[in-house]
């Protein structure tokens, strides 16, 4: 347990280590899923520079629109600053003269400012289709107070009543198959997962830097001159790389849940994927920490494996995306198996006793990865 504590003080007193471990992954989840919608309600700014009562009409219709939260907006420069900054996904103005212009038959151009990303384009064809609805009712206004049936605001009050009663286009829409990602699934949870995989491993890597350093400057090699035995040298060393690789992966589940409101699933399973996990990425560290001689080699080559086996194992992109060939090819890493593991437990509602198959797989590499890194740590130190 001392040699354990020596790894997760050196840990804390390092101040770039305390970054990439708590700030940067959760930074990560937290752009990824703003750049992939995330599961919050978009924003519509809302000017109405004309103040009239057909102006109202838009703007009420905007706020009854249901997933789309309205914010009014006073000044069209701060509008569009909200939008160039992401505050606002959209914004709608309504120009000086637009109820004089509809009013009597004219038109008027509503500016619509966005950013250019899908869920721009998407509150675009919300707030299209809501000021289509509109100008079709004031038409039919316009229409049946042309034709003598009382003046346009009778005529109005008269569409608004029978609107409703028109028969409305009905669209089914079936969808075949399982979907891969529910519809109830924000892009927070599915990128949660993968960057909990790749940070827990690749700062286990990196920790072998710690070891290697342990050994160069003769350590361990003098703590096999006390009555300590090397077995409790090399669990000492391994219960420090574990308590390390667990501790990034809980920061990245708790933190990621309160902040981002994350779901990982069956609690018990996402433990046991974590404490899996974690053992094959402190079982890579003792291997790499132990064959590697300067700490300049397990820094890149540490970074460099990490990047590459996490982009091969579906860390950076959903393994389902993957062709057939490519997706076998990625089960020869322990990332695949425990992106498997996720989402079986998050997308499908699944248990522990479901993930059964990836948690064997997982102890299986753990284990052939901490046996040669014991029998290589155990020759370095004894020759």
């Amino acid at each position: 347990m001392l040699i354990a504590g020596v790894a997760l003080r050196r840990l804390a007193r390092d101040r770039s280590n305390l970054f990439f471990m708590l700030i940067f992954p959760l930074a990560l989840i937290l752009v990824l899923g703003m750049a992939f919608g995330g599961a919050s309600t978009p924003r519509l700014g809302l000017l109405d520079q004309d103040g009239g009562p057909l102006a109202a009409r838009v703007v009420n219709a905007l706020r009854h629109t249901p997933g789309v939260a309205v914010v009014a907006a006073d000044d069209e420069g701060d509008l569009r600053t909200a939008v160039e900054r992401g505050g606002l996904q959209a914004g709608l103005v309504i120009p000086a003269g637009y109820g004089a212009a509809v009013g009597s038959g004219g038109q008027a151009a509503l500016r619509y400012l966005a950013r250019p990303d899908r869920l721009a384009q998407q509150l675009g064809v919300t707030v299209q289709a809501v000021v289509t609805r509109e100008a079709g009712t004031l038409r039919a206004a316009r229409f049946a107070a042309a034709h003598g049936t009382g003046s346009f605001g009778e005529a109005l009050t008269a569409a608004d009543a029978f609107g409703p009663l028109v028969p409305a286009v009905r669209v089914t829409v079936r969808t075949t198959g399982t979907a891969l990602f529910p519809a109830t699934l924000s892009t927070y949870d599915v990128g949660a997962a993968s960057q909990l995989l790749l940070f827990v491993f690749l700062t286990s890597l990196t920790g072998a830097v710690a070891l290697i350093e342990t050994r160069r400057l003769g350590v361990s090699r003098r703590m096999t001159a006390t009555p300590t035995p090397v077995r409790t040298i090399m669990l000492g060393e391994a219960a420090g790389r574990i308590a390390v690789a667990l501790l990034q992966g809980l920061i990245i589940m708790v933190g990621s849940a309160l902040l981002f409101g994350v779901n990982w699933g069956d609690p018990l399973g996402a433990g046991a994927l974590l404490a899996a996990f974690a053992l094959v990425g402190s079982g890579a560290a003792m291997l790499v920490g132990a064959v590697l001689r300067s700490e300049q080699q397990a820094g890149g080559l540490g970074v460099l494996i990490g990047l590459g086996l996490g982009a091969l194992g579906g860390s950076m992109v959903p393994i389902e995306l993957f062709s057939d060939t490519m997706r076998a090819v990625a089960h020869l890493t322990p990332h695949a198996w425990a992106a498997d593991g996720f989402a079986e437990l998050v997308r499908r509602g699944g248990g522990i006793g479901d993930i059964l198959p990836e948690l064997g797989m997982l102890l299986a590499y753990a284990a052939a990865l901490f046996l040669a890194g014991a029998w290589r740590f155990g020759k370095a130190l004894t020759s």
